[in-house]
């Protein structure tokens, strides 16, 4: 769904609340046919997440706040309704986030049609904050890597990582911009470079084993990613291949940022270890496209996410401010009220 840019290189909402029903740009059929899903229950949301039609932490959490809507309207149990949505993705903290707080509001319809715009503009309002924030911790004339997708496929619009990187562009900070390819679903190939070319961003796509390559070359001085859930000493749990790259960025001197808002964080985990790793289907690794390119009788194991040590982060972003190498009381400050 395209919209005229209420910020620059903003143009693409890939969740909307259409008045009786929830629209949702179809991401799986990206980049080669822009389809919609029409979501009338909460059946049909929870699949929607599941099966990766919607995605991204943000987009995740509110897509499930209007499916509690839809399940209201219908008048659907709403505590079932509410599991359902909740089981669709383990990983991402901000789907139990918004069913949390959609479950904290009268049970009628328009009460809870009103939470989830309010989570829906809320998220926009962070990313935009977010972007100003980490876009004016990058030297002007930097070079940066993001991995997977970030962007308003991922959230409510401009994103959160790449949020940033639309800030810095505009701001003259970021002028080589480079993209991931993002295994096995290859969300970067897909939808980072579809989104940045849509938004006039200049950039070059990288194969993800490339990445070390790329950063001992110089043309890279930050790696900005996103977050699917970030533990109370900073800890983060993110695409599958983040952790490599915050590893390889410290032994080349490559600044390491996570952009992610404050729902993404769960003070309740108190380091990384504790955070579920979702794993799904071998045959996303053993078939790509629908075609099997894996010989008969491979197995293969497919987490997709891995948690990057805080020890690797240098400056964690979020709407309420910045923190500079994350630890436990850092955390604490920003993030425990008083």
């Amino acid at each position: 769904m395209t919209h005229p840019a209420a910020a620059p290189h903003d143009s693409v909402r890939a969740v909307e609340w259409r008045g009786d029903h929830l629209c949702l740009l179809d991401q799986r059929r990206l980049p080669h046919e822009e389809a919609f899903i029409e979501c009338r229950d909460s059946d049909e949301v929870a699949r929607a997440i599941a099966d990766l039609a919607v995605r991204g932490a943000p987009a995740i959490g509110i897509a499930a706040a209007w499916g509690m809507v839809l399940a209201a309207r219908n008048g659907e149990d709403l505590a079932a309704a509410s599991a359902r949505l909740r089981g669709a993705r383990p990983t991402a903290v901000n789907l139990m986030w918004a069913l949390d707080r959609m479950r904290g509001v009268a049970a009628d319809a328009a009460a809870l049609e009103r939470e989830a715009q309010a989570i829906q503009d809320e998220d926009l309002a962070a990313n935009r904050r977010m972007g100003e924030l980490g876009a004016a911790l990058i030297g002007p004339g930097s070079g940066v890597l993001t991995h997977c997708n970030t962007g308003s496929l991922a959230t409510a619009g401009y994103g959160t990582a790449l949020g940033v990187i639309r800030a810095g562009v505009s701001a003259g900070r970021i002028t080589r911009v480079f993209a991931g390819e993002t295994r096995p679903w290859l969300q970067g190939a897909r939808l980072t470079m579809w989104e940045l070319q849509r938004d006039a961003i200049a950039a070059t796509l990288v194969a993800d084993s490339a990445a070390a390559h790329l950063m001992r070359s110089g043309a890279v001085q930050w790696v900005v990613v996103g977050a699917d859930r970030i533990a109370a000493n900073g800890d983060t749990a993110n695409k599958i291949g983040t952790s490599q790259l915050a590893i390889v960025a410290r032994h080349y001197g490559v600044r390491f940022m996570v952009v992610a808002p404050a729902s993404t964080i769960d003070m309740a985990m108190p380091a990384g270890d504790g955070i579920e790793i979702e794993l799904r289907a071998a045959d996303e690794l053993l078939a790509f496209g629908g075609q099997r390119t894996a010989v008969a009788g491979a197995e293969a194991w497919n987490p997709v996410f891995d948690v990057t040590p805080a020890t690797l982060i240098d400056a964690l972003v979020t709407e309420r401010g910045v923190v500079e190498r994350p630890d436990t009381g850092r955390m604490a400050a920003l993030f425990v009220a008083p």
